[in-house]
């Protein structure tokens, strides 16, 4: 996957459970208005511990970071007209917990089978046998994709750094 394959891009049609109560949630409606789609590998749980190997796989620590940065800073991306969901394929049971326990007030979607992966080539990775999103960003206007965030070094950075570009009115940008 590369951004420039992505940029200008209609969403595709796939259909996703959402933690908000939805039965699903269509990407590509029009409905939705503009929005910010932020993918992560998964959400840690408190009674869990991670392996310490995880810390070690680039991009994939700070999940939970950045649900609550973007949770934290939901008010901005609403001012500027923008909707907020998360995406990982971890079931829609876990996120649910997850979007509790943190207070998300947004959706986060299910995506278990990587349809979005395979619809748009995004990135993926395995990590204990187990297949999961590499972090990504994408910012969809009028149904398209006008942006694409790869290789999110700081996720929890990442929702400050993305919510001022949009305050600045970039579009049609490119970042890695």
């Amino acid at each position: 996957m590369t951004i420039a394959t992505l940029i200008d891009r209609s969403m595709p049609h796939v259909t996703f459970s959402a933690t908000t109560g939805e039965s699903t949630i269509d990407l590509a409606s029009r409905e939705l208005g503009d929005y910010v789609l932020f993918i992560y590998p998964r959400t840690g749980r408190p009674d869990r511990p991670e392996p310490a190997e995880w810390s070690a796989v680039p991009g994939a620590k700070g999940c939970t970071a950045e649900s609550c940065e973007f949770r934290d800073l939901i008010g901005g991306f609403r001012a500027l007209n923008f909707s907020v969901f998360g995406l990982s394929s971890q079931d829609t049971d876990y996120q649910r917990e997850a979007a509790a326990r943190l207070h998300l007030p947004y959706p986060l979607l299910s995506d278990p089978d990587f349809r979005l992966a395979d619809e748009l080539g995004l990135g993926t990775f395995v990590f204990h046998g187990v297949r999961l999103y590499s972090r990504t960003t994408l910012v969809v206007r009028g149904g398209r994709i006008t942006e694409a965030h790869l290789d999110i070094a700081d996720p929890k950075e990442h929702p400050h750094q993305l919510l001022d570009h949009l305050k600045h009115g970039a579009e049609h940008t490119v970042e890695r």
